[in-house]
């Protein structure tokens, strides 16, 4: 495939074919990050989290088995090549986790719900891709340099796996054992046990994860052009495919390009066979500017992360990168907020 079509286009077919996967979980099982945050703080329901500790524990036991097995070099993933600030991840999932209750969605769901129709979600996506590209490449890039290289902090290689490899636990066994950890988090709630569509997905959600770490490292370990080893995160690429849509010589096919175009796919799909694909828009200057006003922050605030609820939440968390718990950890508590803020029109708890 490499040979016939390119290393660019290969990667962006294996991020459609992950993409798609995810936007029909979005659309089939209710997949979504703050849908789960709003069930657990104001429904009381933990199902939709335990959705998410499935994704990540199928993820880990697979990321890790293929590492073991020699077809991906975790130390070379996306997550472990970049540099690590610790007060720059906390910043970004805050503001993210923030933002993203003003929007009433991450990157993520907005996608998944402008493929079943939603305009509101298509402008969300479009300020939420604008600002990351703002704040990665654009005006406010230089800033985030400076202060990145001002408080990042050097580890050992390899991410905590590696860390601990470094007192003699093997990297497989930490994999392992996080997975299953994860798993049986998951499972422990009874709700998501009985809901075998919800389970299946889940564990889906967690293949196509790994699918993008397998597919982008056969590329970059066989191809001749450099090809980043990553895998699905709806932030900077968001910003990534509307640069290919306007230009494509701008910003080329790419891994990125394909998983965004590939949740929509697989939404559209989804809300047709559901039946519930209509077109909506909003009523309310109001509403909209909260939700213009949230995409910005979840777009400056996913680049200092280095990734969203997808990307830092499954992605990162799958190989076990160190910024993974504390971006979760930030967005959460960002999210929190903004959901109480919206609930009792209070900045803080009370």
């Amino acid at each position: 495939m490499i040979e016939v079509i390119g290393e660019p286009a290969s990667a962006a077919l294996f991020g459609l074919a992950g993409g798609i996967v995810l936007g029909l979980a979005a659309r089939l099982a209710r997949f979504c990050s703050l849908g789960a945050i709003e069930d657990a703080f104001l429904g009381g329901s933990n199902k939709r989290i335990a959705m998410w500790a499935i994704a990540i524990g199928v993820a880990l036991v697979g990321c890790f088995t293929l590492s073991a097995t020699g077809q991906l070099d975790l130390a070379g993933t996306f997550y472990h090549t970049q540099p690590f600030s610790p007060i720059l991840v906390v910043v970004g999932g805050l503001v993210f986790g923030y933002g993203m209750s003003l929007a009433g969605n991450c990157g993520f769901g907005a996608l998944a719900r402008m493929g079943g129709g939603d305009l509101r979600s298509f402008v969300i996506v479009l300020v939420l891709g604008i600002c990351a590209y703002v704040t990665l490449t654009g005006p406010l890039a230089p800033l985030r340099v400076a202060v990145l290289e001002a408080t990042a902090v050097s580890l050992p290689e390899g991410g905590i796996a590696g860390m601990l490899a470094g007192i003699g636990i093997p990297p497989l066994l930490t994999g392992l054992v996080a997975g299953a950890a994860f798993l049986a988090l998951g499972l422990a709630q009874s709700g998501l046990r009985h809901d075998r569509t919800a389970l299946i997905w889940s564990v889906l959600v967690g293949l196509a994860i790994v699918s993008g770490w397998a597919g982008t490292q056969h590329i970059a370990a066989h191809g001749f052009e450099a090809i980043g080893v990553a895998s699905h995160t709806y932030s900077a690429p968001v910003g990534e495919t509307i640069l290919f849509v306007m230009t494509a010589s701008g910003g080329g096919l790419s891994f990125g390009v394909g998983s965004v175009l590939g949740v929509v796919v697989g939404a559209v799909i989804g809300s047709l066979c559901k039946g519930q694909f209509r077109w909506e828009s909003c009523e309310d200057p109001r509403e909209l500017r909260r939700q213009i006003a949230g995409a910005a922050g979840m777009g400056v605030g996913a680049v200092l992360a280095v990734g969203c609820t997808i990307g830092q939440g499954i992605s990162a968390f799958s190989v076990l990168a160190y910024s993974a718990p504390l971006a979760v950890v930030s967005i959460l508590i960002g999210a929190a907020a903004g959901l109480n803020y919206l609930v009792t029109g209070r900045l803080s708890w009370r």
